[in-house]
């Protein structure tokens, strides 16, 4: 039996953390407001329904998790106390904090995990193979439940506490029983601040109050680890599709921090004294043109291998920056920093040999619709070199001006172009989606339970739960690379690049961290 250590201290130990908890849970300045240009608008609320990466990062605002990932990328207990396995990790144990509660009054107890777990599972990757191997969850106690699988698997911590969208935040039981394809009704957690629906403003402002009732955990923040302190009362989401508009009013105070800005402004920003300029993570985001594979004409595998043959990301890169240091090209599914990434079989850019793959493929001329989120600088940069590139191999274009919000919603359609459907979109998750097989977002080929798009292919779902029962490092690389060389047939998306997101802030704020996803808890102004 393997049991950690986390939480086995003493009486006076427990009064001890939890009074400086209490401490440190109080803002410091209670009349103090953080405002937040976000890197795009929030449309869908529920961070349990899809990938979208504003939705997990709305949810880290305002819900928690079991576990959470450190600076280090290592897993470490955020709502648990301890935890224990036995029968060779068939069966896991989990014993909650005590004292925490929802914004709604309520106290979290194991049946509101066992509800968010259960209904989380059914949308995310991870969540999938662990019902796949049997997976139960059952309460115990108000603070207590278990995990049972019918095998062992390796990635239990690791799902419990993976940091990509859609992420397994835990919500009220109450809420957590909405089907796991409607949006729950309120956005309530338990998390260091609430999101005040009153004041919600869409396409404007959404505002975030602290939680008076949240009690951080004793270590200090790492990642997405640790305690998370509200220092301020309020945190203001000011919507701001004008980048010119945000750096403006950043530069003027109205706002304290611009998320992702684009290279073309930062030489103005850097020469401001009071503004800092820094990557929001060190692990970047996987650029990339995702597929419409359900439809014509990227329902056929050619035409998808053609682009593929085209693309050259360097070319993507040169449109938006020249400094090398802000994005790089990764000839692979996996992103660069990924310990499974291989260019095992990726072939050089061939415009001609492209061209080549759509004459075989016997493209009918139906149009390539293009959703191009046009107040975001980087993706409608990269939207256009697309558009550009398919002309010269051949396809004829759409491109359809958008905001992120409208292509967040549209990129759902399942329809044909003719009746409102589209055939690709620019979007960039984060990375640590990209690391591992399982885990991928964008390999994953599960059909109607893929990511936009909807790839599938029984062969690389094989592979990826090949990986997943394998122990042996050397095997997983084997896989990994196995189902490399079968997304070069399939091609269920074409990778451009890595960038780095920037983000731009008053130099008097400190505390800031950069884990995978932005968060404000632990930032102070000076």
């Amino acid at each position: 039996m393997k049991t950690s250590k986390t939480g086995k201290t003493g009486k006076g130990a427990i009064a001890l953390a939890l009074m400086l908890a209490t401490a440190l849970a109080a803002p410091a300045d209670a009349q103090s407001v953080l405002r937040v240009k976000p890197s795009g608008d929030v449309r869908v609320m529920d961070p349990h329904l899809g990938s979208d990466s504003m939705a997990r990062n709305m949810g880290y605002m305002i819900y928690d998790t079991l576990f959470a990932v450190d600076a280090d990328l290592r897993i470490k207990p955020q709502m648990v106390e301890s935890w224990s396995s036995k029968e060779e990790g068939r069966v896991w144990n989990f014993r909650l904090r005590e004292g925490m509660t929802f914004h709604d009054g309520s106290p979290v107890t194991a049946a509101d995990v066992v509800a968010s777990l259960r209904r989380w599972a059914q949308n995310d990757g991870l969540g999938q193979q662990l019902i796949a191997r049997g997976g139960t969850f059952s309460v115990e106690s108000p603070r207590d439940f278990t995990l049972t699988l019918n095998a062992p698997w390796g990635m239990v911590l690791e799902a419990l506490g993976k940091p990509g969208a859609p992420v397994p935040f835990i919500m009220p039981e109450r809420l957590a029983q909405t089907p796991s394809n409607r949006p729950v009704p309120e956005a309530i957690g338990s998390g260091p601040y609430r999101f005040v629906a009153s004041e919600w403003r869409a396409g404007d402002r959404l505002v975030f109050a602290a939680h008076a009732g949240y009690r951080p955990r004793s270590e200090p923040a790492s990642g997405l680890a640790g305690g998370k302190v509200p220092r301020f009362e309020r945190v203001e989401w000011q919507i701001m599709p004008d980048q010119q508009t945000a750096l403006d009013a950043l530069r003027k105070g109205e706002i304290d921090i611009a998320e992702d800005i684009p290279a073309d402004l930062l030489p103005t920003l850097r020469r401001d004294r009071n503004i800092a300029v820094s990557r929001q993570d060190e692990i970047g985001v996987a650029q990339q043109i995702r597929l419409n594979t359900i439809q014509p004409p990227f329902d056929n595998p050619k035409l998808r291998q053609a682009l593929l043959a085209a693309v050259d990301g360097q070319e993507f890169l040169a449109a938006v920056t020249t400094d090398a240091d802000q994005g790089k090209v990764c000839n692979s599914f996996y992103i660069c920093a990924s310990p499974y990434y291989t260019e095992a079989g990726w072939r050089k850019p061939d415009l001609e040999r492209a061209r080549q793959l759509v004459r075989e493929a016997g493209y009918d001329g139906t149009p390539v619709v293009l959703l191009n989120a046009a107040e975001n600088s980087n993706i409608s940069a990269f939207t256009l070199v697309a558009d550009a590139l398919l002309r010269k191999i051949g396809f004829r274009t759409d491109v359809q001006a958008l905001d992120w919000a409208t292509v967040v919603a549209r990129r759902q359609s399942r329809e044909p172009v003719s009746r409102g459907g589209w055939s690709i979109f620019i979007s960039g998750p984060g990375g640590l989606d990209y690391m591992e097989p399982l885990s991928h977002l964008g390999l994953r080929s599960n059909c109607e339970k893929a990511w936009f798009g909807w790839p599938c292919d029984e062969q690389i779902e094989k592979l990826r739960a090949a990986f997943a029962d394998t122990a042996d490092e050397a095997k997983k690389r084997e896989i990994a690379a196995q189902i490399q060389a079968r997304a070069l047939e399939t091609v269920p998306y074409v990778p451009i690049a890595v960038q780095y997101q920037l983000r731009a802030h008053r130099a008097n704020l400190t505390g800031l961290l950069n884990p995978p996803a932005p968060v404000y808890w632990n930032v102070s102004r000076q």
